[in-house]
């Protein structure tokens, strides 16, 4: 077997923009109280043909009896078999201003031992905000993406069916409270920053043509309703005006999967680098040790690995540059791979010359 340590497979990907982009405040903010709120229930799955929970998950076998005594039923939990139940956390997303009668979606997970959810029926479950109240009921049929297929000897999984989904399985059943003030209302940015509060209360005020913004802090813009202006028309109009963000620095780098993002003006000051190329070769060669006629001995496989490294010197290089496609092209002119120049990012950032934000995912 060979193993060779390259980064081949990974990607590199650039974003050139400009200095400065239109966009609308509802793309960059969100009005206080506009917000989704999690929701998160324990339930039963039942129906399952012979995947479910094994007897050995306490909590499904006492959760099962616990149902039937409620309904009148009593029974032996020492006596229950439950591959065909399956104990699973219930969790849904509550969008902003949800009234009783609505429907949402709903995401079932297995918390036992269960092989897969497939066929099964959700139970009905009562969905809890994190104040401990019950704002929805789920239930109904659970739709896997995956499967799983086992014999003796081999199984074959895909994706991963002990997760699952119901479409509009959850009914809301009460609302969620929102502040009685309708006069005045906050606005949150996405990403705080003072210079975009300003700009944002400067374009809103001017849109108005009155002092109904002022920026309270890097991230919120209290907001006064004018007289004779609905709420709904000030939100709408609010979320309509145009303005002109500005490019910030930065480069985003996603250390799992390689990918690198460049804002279209970083620069860096000059800076010299030099990236290595380092190749690990590992084989297995294993060897059967057979002992002689007649002898007590026995044959046994006997391992031998061999390991080689390879290391390719590279130049000293130069980089510098006022935007990013001349730090690319240096970067690629001495062969960086997209790892390597994860690491040479974040070495140049380190040394104070990366003219930007950098942030590892």
């Amino acid at each position: 077997m060979a193993c060779k340590n390259t980064c081949k497979g990974l990607a590199l990907l650039m974003l050139l923009v400009s200095l400065s982009f239109a966009v609308r405040v509802g793309d960059v903010a969100v009005f206080e109280g506009n917000r989704s709120n999690y929701l998160v229930g324990y339930g039963l799955v039942v129906g399952l043909r012979g995947t479910g929970d094994g007897k050995s998950t306490l909590f499904t076998v006492r959760s099962i009896a616990n149902m039937l005594n409620r309904m009148g039923i009593v029974v032996d939990p020492r006596r229950m078999t439950t591959k065909n139940v399956a104990a699973v956390m219930v969790t849904a997303k509550l969008p902003p201003y949800a009234k009783p009668g609505m429907t949402v979606d709903v995401e079932v997970a297995s918390i036992g031992d269960a092989k897969s959810l497939e066929g099964g029926t959700l139970l009905l479950t009562p969905l809890r905000g994190p104040d401990g109240e019950v704002y929805a009921l789920a239930q109904g049929q659970v739709v896997v993406s995956g499967y799983e297929a086992r014999g003796r000897g081999a199984q074959q999984v895909k994706n991963t069916p002990t997760v699952g989904r119901i479409p509009n399985g959850a009914l809301v059943e009460k609302e969620v409270p929102v502040s009685a003030d309708v006069r005045e209302l906050n606005l949150y940015l996405d990403n705080p920053s003072f210079s975009l509060a300003k700009l944002i209360q400067d374009r809103i005020n001017a849109e108005f043509g009155t002092r109904v913004a002022q920026a309270i802090d890097s991230s919120t813009i209290r907001l006064r309703i004018p007289e004779g202006m609905s709420p709904v028309d000030f939100m709408a109009r609010v979320e309509e005006v145009q303005i002109d963000v500005p490019a910030f620095a930065k480069v985003v780098i996603d250390s799992r999967s390689g990918v690198v993002l460049l804002g279209g003006d970083v620069s860096i000051n000059p800076v010299s680098v030099a990236v290595g190329s380092l190749t690990v070769i590992i084989k297995e060669k294993p060897e059967v040790s057979q002992p002689p006629p007649l002898s007590p001995g026995e044959t046994k496989v006997v391992p031998r690995t061999e390991v080689k490294v390879e290391e390719k010197e590279m130049r000293l290089v130069q980089l510098s540059g006022p935007n990013v496609s001349q730090l690319v092209e240096a970067l690629n002119r001495i062969g960086a791979t997209p790892r390597e120049i994860i690491s040479v990012l974040q070495a140049i950032k380190s040394a104070g010359a990366l003219k930007a934000k950098l942030e590892v995912l």
